[in-house]
């Protein structure tokens, strides 16, 4: 079995929400050995919230030094998401393996287990596997039939904000669906609330009463903002004070009720210092929840899903964008609320672009449009989120994409190449604004600024370019390096992507290449292996002031930069060439510097994992 075998078994199989209850996980883990009584659990439900307040604690845990299992849903981008170890999915191979063993006994049960029982049976026993001293266990649904809930007593149970959500399994008031998600509290274990509804604390209050609990409640009044911008914000709980990566103030809370069930931790003999805290609030991460993908062009997306996430969302932006009017690229599901999320919204919208998010339950794009439309707003619809995305782009100003986690992996997953898409026509027509006079005279002044780079002075070796129309003209640079008696070599562009130097030996020697570019003809000239080379002249479309650089989009230099990595990298540009951030991808190879008419700026070249 493959990981896409697997994860297809998984999906095959029905949500099983006709009939809720423990029987099922339980005969399926048991018949696996009971592998969740192995380990040691900190058991988190609520309606919103509750994934951020997981990654919290997991960040915290694991820079304390405990190995960490966490156990999320649904997944952004990545089914593998799902069940991570010390911050890092579980692999494809061991999701083939474990589920082709939970298959072989769950295929036996007379009653099958539905997809998210067989989920938790394999992180189950990938958590045992990977011998876990804790697991961040976040409920799927409800809690007291959950499949989660199949565990013994957790070291701690946590209640994050609890709003009205899936009404028709879990009663129609606050307080019916805290009772359920209050099954989660058993004797043996600790209790955290999230301080929301006076009666949804009652309740809590009320279980943990019953089974002999303690209870801890996350007192807000006891935060005290301190300052924030996008990049994170800073507060104090009971006096001390933290950063937190990240954004809005909703957060603030989950954040306090992070922090309350380390104390409940601690007080149960976890070892969790001061400085691990401080840590892992710094630099948690969580996708999809206020995310800054890009900080110019703003973009941002959030994965709010329902009123109370759209008014989390509305706060967020009045607190972080005042006074701005952003485009809001919006997908919902059908079973939503959503007509009142967007009474949430539309005060801060500019704009409307809509998408229909991958699920059966989406409301259609167009729905969505023609009713932002009879609102009076200015709304278009697209037929893919690809395409959702770079009309949201193409508009201008701040983007934020919400309404569904059912599309924030596709938007995740399309907008680098949108980004980049955008900022290379940007950058190509701003070179063309540029007069041949001006080209000329800006193309010596680069030239010149080469020759005096030590780099190049030292180097024996260097891999250069010919000019296409509107680039920095070279030819005087190489003339300058033919004198000083160095091997000048130029690329080739072979098929699959691939590219190759050679130094050709005469005029008689180039050929016209691919894209039009004149290059040596491999034949009749010189080969020069990646590790022979002191320098790589690369060129590029778009740059930014921190190493980064927009490539005509082939990716051929980022894949020849990769096997030559002692060669120092240096980009030839116009300034009108610079951007405030170029967009990246992981294939992405930055420069030790770029040299434009105005001299040469270096840069510290990241370290490589």
């Amino acid at each position: 079995m493959t990981a896409k075998e697997a994860i297809a078994y998984i999906e095959n199989q029905g949500w099983s929400t006709t009939r809720l209850g423990l029987e099922r996980t339980k005969e399926l883990l048991e018949r696996l050995g009971n592998p969740q009584k192995k380990l040691k659990f900190v058991h988190v439900a609520g309606s919103n919230g509750k994934g951020s307040t997981c990654a919290m604690l997991d960040a915290v845990l694991r820079a304390a030094g405990y190995r960490t299992g966490l156990y999320i849903s649904p997944y952004i981008q990545d089914f593998c998401e799902r069940m991570q170890v010390d911050g890092k999915n579980i692999p494809g191979g061991a999701l083939a393996e474990l589920t082709e063993e939970v298959k072989a006994v769950a295929d036996a049960m007379a009653d099958h287990p539905s997809q998210f029982e067989l989920v938790t049976a394999i992180a189950m026993l990938w958590f045992v596997r990977e011998k876990c001293d804790i697991v961040v266990l976040e409920v799927g649904m409800g809690g007291a039939l959950d499949s989660t809930n199949a565990i013994d007593a957790p070291e701690v149970a946590v209640i994050a904000n609890i709003g009205l959500e899936h009404t028709e399994y879990l009663g129609d008031t606050l307080e019916k669906i805290a009772g359920t998600k209050a099954g989660i509290v058993k004797p043996g274990c600790d209790c955290v609330c999230y301080d929301g509804a006076p009666e949804v604390t009652a309740v809590v209050r009320s279980a943990c009463a019953e089974r002999g609990v303690p209870l801890r409640v996350a007192e807000f009044s006891q935060i005290a903002a301190l300052d924030h911008d996008l990049s994170g914000q800073r507060f104090c709980f009971r006096g001390e004070a933290f950063s937190l990566a990240l954004l809005g103030a909703h957060q603030l809370h989950n954040a306090a009720v992070a922090l309350e069930t380390v104390e409940a931790l601690r007080r149960r003999g976890w070892k969790i210092p001061a400085g691990a805290v401080e840590e892992g609030l710094r630099t948690v991460r969580w996708p999809a929840r206020f995310e800054v993908l890009s900080p110019a062009p703003l973009f941002v997306l959030d994965g709010g899903h329902n009123p109370q996430c759209a008014q989390a969302l509305a706060e967020v932006l009045r607190d972080y964008l005042p006074g701005e009017k952003v485009t809001f690229l919006m997908g919902v599901l059908a079973d939503k609320d959503w007509r009142a999320m967007l009474d949430a919204v539309s005060p801060f919208a500019a704009r409307f672009v809509c998408v229909t998010p991958d699920s059966p339950r989406a409301l259609p794009a167009a729905e969505l449009a023609a009713e932002l439309a009879r609102r009076g707003f200015a709304a278009v619809s697209c037929a893919r989120v690809e395409a959702g995305v770079r009309a949201a782009l193409e508009a201008g100003g701040p983007v934020v994409a919400f309404g569904s986690l059912y599309m924030a992996g596709a938007v995740r997953s399309a907008f680098p190449a949108e980004r980049k898409r955008l900022q290379r026509a940007e950058c190509l027509a701003r070179r063309r604004t540029l007069s041949p006079r001006q080209r000329a005279e800006y193309s010596a002044a680069v030239c010149q600024a080469l020759t005096g780079l030590p780099e190049l002075q030292s180097a024996r070796t260097i891999l250069s370019y010919m000019a296409v129309e509107d680039e920095a003209d070279l030819s005087a640079f190489h003339a300058w390096a033919q004198a000083q008696g160095k091997r000048l070599a130029f690329p080739v562009c072979r098929g699959g992507g691939e590219l190759e130097a050679f130094i050709p030996p005469d005029r008689e020697s180039w050929e016209v290449g691919s894209y039009g570019i004149p290059s040596p003809i491999p034949e009749r000239s010189v080969p020069v292996a990646p590790e022979e080379l002191d320098a790589v002249l690369v060129p590029c479309v778009g740059f930014d002031g921190c190493g980064g650089r927009l490539g005509h989009g082939g990716g051929y230099y980022d894949r020849y930069l990769a096997r030559c990595p002692e060669a120092k990298r240096i980009l030839a540009a116009f300034e009108v060439q610079r951007l405030e951030r170029a967009a990246g991808e992981p294939l992405d190879q930055p420069v030790d510097a770029a040299v434009t008419e105005r001299g040469a700026q270096r840069f510290a070249r990241p370290e490589q994992n």
